[in-house]
């Protein structure tokens, strides 16, 4: 076995950079909006993980593009949504005592974010452009 050249890791390098500037392009909106929501929304949880569920089903429902999936997806709806902050919520009602709320929270919030997620995702699948390979699950 032999040592691969110098030019092949500075390539994979530079690949890997491209990859990981997408991410952060994408998770900066995400987050500003996600920062945006729990500054005018009550229930900003609910409301981040619904959009992102439906956005990201869509993104994915879309012709494949791994750089789109990057930004939008992992970048975008990865800050946008968050499974900590629902599940510190939950903590929060259990917490006071509130045991049906918190189980409701759960319930609703899985509820609209799986709903939402096969309707982006159904919405992505109309999307048809010649020539490329559909996603799928």
């Amino acid at each position: 076995m032999g040592w691969a050249p110098m030019a092949d890791h500075r390539s994979a390098l530079k690949f890997e950079l491209q990859e990981l500037l997408l991410v952060a392009l994408g998770a900066v909106p995400g987050a500003l909006l996600r920062w945006q929501l729990a500054m005018h929304l009550a229930d900003q949880n609910l409301v981040a993980n619904t959009l992102g569920s439906a956005l990201l089903g869509f993104v994915v429902g879309l012709p494949a593009a791994p750089r789109r999936q990057l930004l939008l997806g992992i970048g975008f709806c990865g800050c946008l949504t968050t499974f900590s902050s629902w599940m510190l919520d939950v903590v929060r009602l259990l917490g006071v005592g509130e045991i049906k709320s918190a189980a409701g929270l759960i319930g609703l919030t899985l509820g609209l974010g799986l709903g939402a997620a096969a309707l982006g995702f159904q919405l992505g699948r109309q999307i048809r452009l010649p020539g490329l390979p559909r996603s799928g699950l």
